[in-house]
């Protein structure tokens, strides 16, 4: 077969080197793709008079037909195609004859595959978009049934503070949030066509380009047209998102990796999420939430290997560019998976409350001590370092911090009274912070109400 590009050749191309050059092993996932835009082109060539409307007619319905035969998995991938636009033309022209040398008019591969890249972008957003809406509702349904269930809170893994674990779910809740609408400034960058751009210089046939971006669901053309067939950054970008929600992903793996150890046992994962070892029969292993954890690298590595190989590329088309697609490929692909099992691990989870009631020490309620005394008068700094000094006493005395007597209270100060026990009342700290945001069942109640609106606004979970 001769080659698109082959005219002014002689020579034929080292096997190698054909090997080393064709894209048809991962591109050819561009297949609906590269027909819609073929067939918003071709009509866009009738209706600047290029061809004429029964071309046009033949050109549509011949890629009808092989949209159809990828469709139901009969389309047959021949040797020389050496990438997704070269097959799909090969088998117009079986279909449809010589009408089919007629598409190609005005249009490159360059600005072909851009278009391509853009269309599949759109789509995988929309798609990544219902899957962290899936996840996104596992946390609620959690937090909806756990807003007063106690636990300790945690900063640099040391118990710092009470907080329920509805209010946990809800800060991850809360971090998804960020990633949809980062995908959806990403998609309004993506929404910018590049059809019409030719190889690099435009198109010299009067193409009506914002009707073609009409036609495909763009919201723009190129502003230039050696931009439109070299820009990738959408591609960065949304690798960018994905790695982030990797990001976000592995940190709560980690969190319940922790919880659903025997040393905490704060939750435990279904049977349908978990493994067994090989070798020792008692173990039940987290490996759904681990492996999201670990598929994090291979996210941020997708991301660093585009933005090497972009760093260092001239305007405009360099078949460096060939190299986008398989970080892209596989980031969309770790992440469709990933969500959905990641989202039924969390749905399926059973939290014991009791273990984690259990875990809370009095200590936890040192910033509370020093909030009473706060509420007596006593400037913060000084109420710190007098709680501070009551932790100190407890821990010499190898008795928790609720159990000093009412004389060591006074001997520390006469600002604490017999009502500091009061204080050391764990659902009773919880309750107090009341702000927007904050630990109290008044306040995560609020967050629900929150979430819930954010869900159905997004609609990310229509079917």
């Amino acid at each position: 077969m001769t080659k698109l590009w082959g005219g002014r050749f002689s020579g034929t191309t080292d096997a190698l080197m054909a090997e080393f050059q064709d894209s048809m092993s991962f591109d050819v996932r561009l297949w609906d793709a590269d027909i819609r835009g073929s067939m918003a082109y071709a009509v866009a060539l009738a209706q600047a008079g290029i061809i004429t409307d029964d071309e046009a007619t033949q050109l549509v319905t011949g890629l009808q037909q092989v949209h159809a035969e990828f469709a139901d998995g009969h389309f047959e991938i021949k040797p020389d195609d050496e990438d997704i636009h070269t097959a799909v033309e090969r088998r117009l022209k079986e279909v449809a004859g010589n009408v089919a040398g007629k598409l190609h008019t005005g249009r490159s591969r360059n600005d072909q595959i851009a278009t391509d890249l853009r269309l599949f972008a759109q789509s995988e957003i929309q798609n990544l978009q219902s899957k962290i809406g899936l996840l996104q509702a596992a946390l609620l349904a959690q937090a909806q049934t756990h807003v007063e269930t106690l636990m300790p809170g945690y900063t640099h893994l040391q118990r710092a503070q009470p907080i329920t674990f509805a209010q946990w779910c809800l800060s991850y809740f809360w971090a998804f949030t960020r990633d949809v609408e980062r995908l959806d400034d990403c998609a309004r960058r993506t929404a910018v066509l590049p059809l019409g751009s030719g190889a690099l210089a435009g198109n010299p046939f009067a193409i009506d380009r914002a009707a073609l971006a009409q036609t495909l669901g763009f919201e723009r053309v190129s502003m230039n047209s050696l931009d439109g067939v070299s820009d990738r950054d959408f591609v960065a970008e949304l690798l960018f998102c994905c790695t982030l929600i990797g990001t976000h992903l592995s940190r709560m793996a980690e969190d319940l990796v922790i919880y659903s150890s025997a040393e905490f046992g704060f939750v435990t994962f279904d049977d349908a999420y978990s493994t067994g070892s090989s070798l020792m029969p008692q173990k039940k292993n987290p490996d759904a939430i681990e492996l999201a954890r670990g598929k994090s690298g291979r996210l941020t590595g997708n991301l660093v290997a585009l933005l090497t190989t972009l760093k260092g590329l001239p305007m405009t088309y360099d078949k460096d560019l060939q190299e986008d697609k398989p970080p892209l490929f596989d980031s969309v692909d770790t992440l469709n998976i990933t969500l959905p099992v990641t989202a039924g691990a969390v749905r399926t989870l059973r939290v014991n409350v009791a273990r984690m009631a259990g875990a809370l020490d009095p200590s936890m309620l040192a910033t509370d001590v020093a909030e009473y005394l706060v509420r007596k008068g006593v400037p913060f700094r000084e109420a710190h370092h007098l709680s501070g000094q009551a932790i100190a006493l407890s821990e010499q005395r190898s008795i928790a911090m609720s159990d000093l007597s009412d004389d060591d209270w006074r001997n520390l100060s006469t600002h604490f009274g017999p009502d500091v026990r009061s204080v050391f009342n764990f659902a009773q700290s919880v309750a107090s912070r009341d702000v927007t945001g904050g630990t109290s069942p008044r306040a995560i109640r609020e967050q629900i109400d929150q979430a819930s609106l954010w869900l159905s606004k997004h609609e990310l979970l229509r079917s």
